[in-house]
Order: C-alpha cells, then structure tokens, then sequence
C-alpha cells in the first residue's frame, strides 16, 4: 500500500505532462493481473489516426518490477488498418536492464521501472480510421512474472 501512496505523485506529474503534449495522438496502458504477463493475454489498443499525411512515432510503454527475471523482453506487435487488413507484424527485443551489469534501465522509484521504446520510427498511417495495435509477450516462459503493465503511446513524429 505504501508503494502505491509513493507513486501517486509520479503518476500525477506524468498523467499532467502527457496532458501537456501537444504532439501525442493516444496512449492507453493495461495493468496485467497479478504482475505477470501470461502467453495468452494479449493487450490489444485501438486508435484514431485522422491526419495521413503526418507521420507518427509508435511507442511500447512497459511498466517491470525489479524481480522481473531477465534484462531483456520480447514483445510481438501486430497493427492492422481500419480496413482490417494487417499493416505490420514485428517482433521487438528491449532491454529492460544493462547486460553486462544488471542495473534497471527506465524510470522509477523504489522497485518499479517505466520504460518507453520507440517501437515504430516515423510511421505512415495510409488510411484515415481506428487502428489496432495487439501485443503479446514473445519469452520462452507461458508465464512471466514482474510484468506490471503494458501499453503504446502515439504521437506526431519529431515531438516529445
């Protein structure tokens, strides 16, 4: 309980900053059940792109504790278009921690980490309309624990 009364500040000062981002589209979060991001659970995001002609940075919010057991996460993305038609499927690697020296990378306090990897530089929305973005959890363990939640943010390239 005392974690959570932590982190309320750090969270209101990232929901007002967010807020204050010109430049940002959508971005939404899943808190997964029990910190532990199952092979099956796979958090899917809907939104709106109604500019074509701008380009978007796509990003993979990832929220770990300090038990997560590896340095490393593989996350599997699928977009499909308002058509429902897909418009990419990658598997991404990002370093939750240094390999060498196991120090968290992110930002946090206490035993949790914030983590925001550019997933999809420079992206081109072809279609005005509601995409969806699907991601699963690509390790070689069905259950990964200290998994806290997942999420995208997107924004208008060359922005924050």
């Amino acid at each position: 309980m005392r974690q959570i009364l932590r982190l309320l500040p750090l969270l209101s000062l990232l929901l007002a900053l967010a807020a204050c981002d010109p430049a940002q589209v959508y971005e939404k979060n899943t808190d997964l059940d029990e910190n532990v991001w199952a092979v099956q659970v796979k958090p899917a995001f809907e939104f709106t792109i109604q500019d074509t002609t701008q380009l978007y940075d796509v990003f993979f919010n990832i929220r770990n504790a300090s038990a997560y057991g590896y340095y490393n996460l593989y996350v599997k993305h699928t977009l499909t278009g308002p058509d429902g038609k897909p418009v990419s499927k990658l598997l991404h690697q990002m370093l939750l921690m240094d390999p060498r020296t196991g120090e968290p990378s992110g930002s946090g306090t206490g035993d949790i980490y914030d983590h925001q990897f550019l997933a999809l530089p420079r992206q081109r929305f072809h279609q005005a309309g509601t995409y969806k973005m699907v991601l699963e959890q690509y390790m070689r363990q069905d259950q990964l624990p200290g998994i806290m939640a997942v999420g995208i943010r997107v924004a208008k390239a060359g922005g924050k």
